[in-house]
């Protein structure tokens, strides 16, 4: 994974309250351009919450159009166990990948003593556009860590013809994970961007974006149903 991908993917992760800062302004001006047609193009411009930079639009566009369009194969012999251990510690940092995540996209996390284990914070979740708040613990699964590009769909688009040590890197790719609303996860499966995006339609702008550039970064492929879907999500993109 290159550098810029990973950087841009996690600037989306970095300072969450931020954009919840300038959230409101957002919306409300939308409203007063509309007059008495407000809510309508509030709701028009939903991704105007997420908006994005007109390189960012038009870098994830060419690398759209240069993904190799082709059905899935090998679907049926999909195993979690081919991308290796859950959570892996691939960086060395001591921690594992899922409270790496949880560091990074959650407000305000509190940290166990070994400096790793995340105990407690708050999810702006992306997919929801709703605030949850974590506590590990009997309710941990409220929080999930999603594989943008699925595991199972990276394999019957590629991945299953990699080298063990490449799909392991995949599967702990922070470019790759977010923490999210462990039932929209749970909704969403193992699904392309054919068949699932965020509920919070605002989303599916950055969302398309962030899988283009994973699956161009590993050369992984797209049906032509999965391109028509990400064509249109990158439509509703708002740039600054």
């Amino acid at each position: 994974m290159g550098v810029q991908a990973v950087t841009w993917a996690l600037a989306w992760r970095v300072r969450p309250w931020l954009r919840e800062s300038w959230r409101p302004l957002v919306v409300l001006a939308l409203a007063l351009l509309a007059g008495l047609g407000g809510p309508e193009l509030v709701a028009e411009h939903a991704s105007a919450r997420y908006p994005v930079t007109a390189a960012d639009l038009a870098s994830g566009r060419a690398a759209l159009a240069d993904l190799v369009v082709a059905p899935r194969t090998g679907a049926e012999s999909y195993e979690r166990e081919e991308f290796g251990a859950a959570w892996d510690d691939v960086d060395g940092n001591g921690c594992d990948t899922r409270d790496d995540v949880l560091r990074r996209d959650l407000l305000g996390p509190r940290l166990d003593v070994d400096g790793c284990t995340v105990l407690a914070g708050v999810l702006d979740d992306p997919y929801t556009g709703a605030r949850i708040e974590f506590a590990r613990g009997p309710d941990s699964a409220d929080v999930q860590i999603d594989h943008v590009v699925a595991l199972a769909d990276a394999w019957a688009s590629g991945a299953r013809t990699w080298d063990p040590a490449l799909r392991r890197a995949f599967a702990n790719d922070p470019a790759n994970l977010l923490a999210v609303d462990g039932p929209a996860n749970q909704d969403k499966g193992a699904a392309d961007a054919d068949a699932w995006l965020p509920p919070d339609q605002g989303y599916a702008c950055v969302y398309a974006l962030l899988q283009v550039r994973v699956k161009s970064a590993y050369g992984l492929r797209v049906t032509p149903d999965e391109r028509a879907a990400l064509e249109d999500a990158l439509s509703t993109c708002v740039t600054v």
